[in-house]
């Protein structure tokens, strides 16, 4: 069965970083999997009255900011179908529209009909940081967060940060097309962060893959002073690894996002790939 991937590109206030749709291509084309581009446009309602009208024609204001966001999606929409031309990567496109605030919202109940979702990340850009943050927590699909400013490299190297919770097995599950690809697993536990189930969970991971024909090296880190997701990070770049798979900790209620404390620190500077799920 053919794997259905998508990426979101909010188009409102800014654009996604620059790499974020050819790294998505790539990703896509490794795994030879069908990719649907959607722009997520802005659609603003109009509440204004007569005299705002009067003084500040806030409708044409609407239709202005409307148009220039439509004008964006339009533009990464066409750079995508050249490249995935290029890359001989099948690619479907839409364009979705909701109110700022529902940007993240309207991209996670469309990614419910894909089996990977992909999303940029960019330190100042807040359409983009929200829509991940919301894929995350409320598509109920893996989400693959790739860097905004840079060209993603081989995902052969794929690390796992292990602690034996649910949410990390729900990422290794999910992980499956990546894991089956790989060249190089390795399982990372952080062992000064947290009570943990057993002693040996990394490597009752690594038999466990070892039964399904995967192959894996267990290992344990001390994060130290350290954030556990900036430790974790960090040592997946030390050993020169390509992804890194994790559970997602966290909420999401009212718009009101409470992160986990390695879920807050891998966003907080995110300088590889990262597969998260909740």
């Amino acid at each position: 069965m053919q794997l259905l991937a998508s990426v979101f590109l909010p188009t409102y206030p800014d654009p996604p970083g620059p790499k974020v749709a050819s790294n998505a291509i790539t990703v896509a084309k490794g795994l030879g999997a069908i990719l649907d581009v959607a722009v997520v446009n802005v659609d603003i309602p109009d509440v204004s009255n007569a005299l705002s009208r009067f003084l500040l024609d806030l409708p044409a204001k609407i239709r202005e900011v409307e148009a220039a966001s439509r004008q964006r999606g339009k533009t990464l929409l066409d750079a995508a179908a050249v490249e995935a031309s290029r890359c001989n990567v099948t690619l479907t496109s839409q364009e979705l529209k909701a109110q700022p605030a529902l940007m993240g919202e309207a991209a996670a109940k469309e990614a419910r009909y894909f089996d990977l979702c992909m999303v940029g990340w960019t330190s100042n850009n807040e359409a983009s940081q929200m829509t991940a943050e919301e894929l995350v927590f409320s598509s109920g699909r893996p989400t693959l967060i790739l860097p905004g400013d840079e060209d993603v490299g081989p995902l052969d190297h794929v690390v796992i940060a292990w602690d034996g919770s649910r949410v990390a097995a729900r990422a290794v599950a999910d992980a499956a097309p990546f894991l089956e690809q790989a060249s190089a697993i390795s399982i990372v536990t952080v062992t000064d962060e947290k009570l943990l189930p057993r002693d040996d969970v990394g490597y009752r991971l690594a038999h466990g893959l070892a039964a399904r024909g995967l192959q894996a090296k267990a290992e344990s880190i001390h994060a130290g002073g350290n954030e556990i997701g900036a430790a974790l990070q960090e040592h997946a770049i030390r050993i020169n690894g390509g992804l890194l798979v994790m559970g997602g900790w966290g909420h999401s209620r009212l718009r009101d996002f409470v992160l986990g404390g390695a879920t807050k620190g891998i966003l907080a500077d995110l300088r590889l790939p990262v597969l998260m799920s909740h």
